[in-house]
């Protein structure tokens, strides 16, 4: 897989506003309407559950839920387009699916609706990744991850009633999994040319410009030098054919 380079771009802050204009728009329809929208999310081993696998990530109860999930999910989505531009949608959108199958196998009971579950393939995936990867800023991105939301582990485990557990362990292990599974989509460290084994520092044009004492010499002067240098062998030279005249 091809490397890639961290790189800002508009998507950066774009999509992950957009994601987060979406998830509220959906909660002011649902209740503007009086739709009932939230009967749409996953209801474990339920055929028509499956359809909560696509629509629970949209879906929120009160207006606390949804703020909980706002802010992570634009701060760790934002993250993912800025350091995994190539391998972003591929994250979320198969990071939705995956999950809320997993949810669906193992949710034991009940309506599992929230962003949350999406929240934690983010997590997991940017934390497990940067371990893997190797980078060092990965590595500290991967660190501020667990600063900022490193007490969301205790939430993977029953800890909390009608909070679904289940989801943010599907989560989470989806997150694993990809971090895995996509770990050769790295960033390849720029390699420089005094680093290639077969370097010839003869050969560099910026070595160069350093005199034999080490001292730096600009293009003007190295040009001026080279003057120099060829009058002299002119002279020499034409002192030389004088010498052979006499």
């Amino acid at each position: 897989m091809k490397s890639q380079d961290f790189k800002f771009t508009s998507g950066v802050v774009g999509y992950p506003m957009l994601f987060g204009l979406l998830i509220w728009y959906v909660f002011w329809i649902d209740k503007e309407f009086g739709l009932g929208l939230k009967s749409f999310g996953i209801r474990p081993l339920e055929l028509e559950g499956l359809i909560g696998i696509v629509m629970s990530p949209f879906l929120h109860g009160d207006v606390g839920h949804l703020w909980n999930n706002t802010i992570p999910l634009m701060v760790l989505s934002a993250a993912l387009f800025y350091f995994y531009r190539t391998i972003s949608w591929k994250v979320l959108g198969y990071g939705i699916l995956l999950s809320g199958f997993f949810t669906w196998l193992i949710g034991g009971y009940g309506n599992h609706i929230g962003a949350s579950g999406l929240i934690y393939v983010l997590a997991s995936f940017i934390f497990f990744k940067g371990i893997l990867a190797k980078n060092y800023r990965l590595i500290a991105l991967s660190m501020l991850v667990v600063f900022l939301y490193g007490s969301m582990i205790w939430y993977i485990f029953p800890v909390k009633p009608g909070m679904s557990w289940e989801g943010h362990l599907s989560g989470a292990v989806t997150g694993l999994l990809f971090a895995v599974l996509y770990r050769r989509a790295i960033i390849q460290p720029k390699q420089y040319v005094w680093e290639d084994e077969n370097y010839d520092e003869d050969n560099d044009p910026f070595m160069q410009h350093f005199d034999e004492e080490g001292n730096f010499v600009s293009e003007s002067e190295q040009k001026r030098m080279e003057e120099l240098e060829e009058i002299e062998r002119i002279q020499e030279q034409w002192r030389q054919n004088q010498d052979h005249t006499l």
